[in-house]
């Protein structure tokens, strides 16, 4: 999200500075392993589904832009006994956006799609403009894209803090300060610490996924395999076709709701890490259940309802901030790239982002200490620094 931002504000000719505190791209938070989902039946909420279809429009755009391949439409599938409220919820919004779709049973999602053997009597509902996007080279098109636009892009500096001036900010890093009249935060897992009004509304989690090598390869090829959302007793599972790495992919939400400090976060993978999703798959991909070919971790930062955050600062209107995003926020990368850059400009953007309004969570807000004064409101540089800060790239640690 940071990334898209940095290259919509360059775009519309603003000065721009990204700050990324470790590599671009790197593994450190949630925007990285190979894939993520997009897709356009959303049972989290029907309202997501607007903002989805300018999602698929500025992705195939900044692909186009880029040169690289970075959607790609493989279908999805989101499954689950009739009354469960992943196949409920998909088919709502598909009926309520007139979007494309097939309702089928477990036993036929089978006979189409044989590396899936969910219960027969389980629904699916099957749209075909699902598939999965690649971070890692997402996030480097958004990067190169804005540096042809002007920006200015540091990675490997990490913000130490950031206080409000009066018609502007200054941030402070472990390489230097600068000023600017506006400031973007998309810090992920250390959004609490950066922003103390999402203080406890911000929570990371630890997250692990499983790349097992199918051992019918054939089944659980893009072209063969659709991305699915999947409800089964063993909890919500979520995965993808081969690709990046000679194995299927999957990951159970929430995994084992471990609630962890980004600092100190276990990256190592364990035995009981391994042998819950396996059991997943042995159950529901037999065929996909070879020998494990990768496992890795990364971060989930959850709000009380699941539902993103993305508004201006409370107390300083110069601030705003995306993110946290509870685990499903990836594919929206593009088009709150294009909500921050309007909301930098203007403290406005056509998009409907009521549903992520801050005071729906609020509690009483605890200003920072020791905010400075005495600044005044003209545009403000320091070391020829830009007018506007974001971090690089989504949902991925920068402070």
């Amino acid at each position: 999200m940071g990334s898209a931002a940095c290259y919509y504000l360059a775009r519309r000719g603003r000065r721009v500075l990204g700050l990324e505190r470790f590599g671009i791209p790197h593994s450190m938070g949630s925007s990285h392993g190979h894939t993520r989902i997009i897709r356009l039946a959303y049972y989290e909420h029907p309202s997501y589904v607007l903002l989805l279809k300018r999602a698929y429009e500025l992705w195939r755009e900044i692909q186009l832009t880029s040169g690289e391949r970075l959607l790609h439409i493989t279908g999805s599938v989101d499954a689950g006994p009739e009354d469960s409220w992943v196949f409920k919820g998909s088919w709502e919004s598909c009926k309520l956006h007139d979007l494309p779709h097939e309702v089928v049973t477990g036993a036929e999602l089978h006979r189409r799609h044989p590396g899936y053997r969910l219960p027969p009597t389980h629904l699916a509902l099957v749209q075909p403009e699902g598939g999965f996007l690649t971070p890692e080279k997402c996030i480097v098109s958004y990067v190169t894209g804005a540096q042809a636009h002007g920006a200015e892009i540091h990675a490997r500096e990490r913000v130490l803090e950031w206080e409000p001036l009066e018609g502007g900010v200054r941030v402070r890093t472990d390489r230097g300060a600068y000023e600017a009249e506006k400031l973007i935060v998309t810090a992920g897992a250390w959004d609490g610490e950066l922003l103390d009004v999402l203080d406890g509304l911000a929570v990371p989690e630890r997250q692990v996924l499983a790349w097992l090598q199918p051992t019918r390869p054939e089944r659980f090829r893009p072209g063969d395999f659709p991305v699915f959302n999947l409800l089964v007793d063993e909890g919500r599972f979520y995965g993808f076709p081969v690709f990046g790495v000679p194995g299927f992919k999957f990951g159970k939400y929430h995994h084992l709701e471990e609630v962890v400090d980004p600092e100190t976060l276990d990256r190592e993978t364990h035995d009981y890490d391994e042998r819950l999703l396996r059991d997943f798959a042995e159950r529901y991909f037999p065929d996909g259940c070879g020998p494990t070919m990768d496992l890795q971790t990364c971060m989930f930062t959850n709000t009380p309802d699941n539902h993103f955050v993305i508004d201006l600062h409370p107390d300083y209107e110069q601030v705003s901030f995306a993110s946290p995003c509870s685990g499903h926020g990836y594919k929206f990368a593009s088009v709150i790239g294009e909500i921050m850059a309007d909301l930098a400009e203007t403290g406005m953007t056509r998009h409907d982002i009521s549903l992520f309004g801050l005071d729906r969570l609020r509690r009483p807000s605890r200003r920072r200490p020791s905010p400075a004064g005495g600044v005044d409101g003209r545009a403000r540089e320091q070391n020829g620094r830009s007018q506007y800060f974001s971090r690089v790239p989504d949902v991925r640690p920068f402070w």
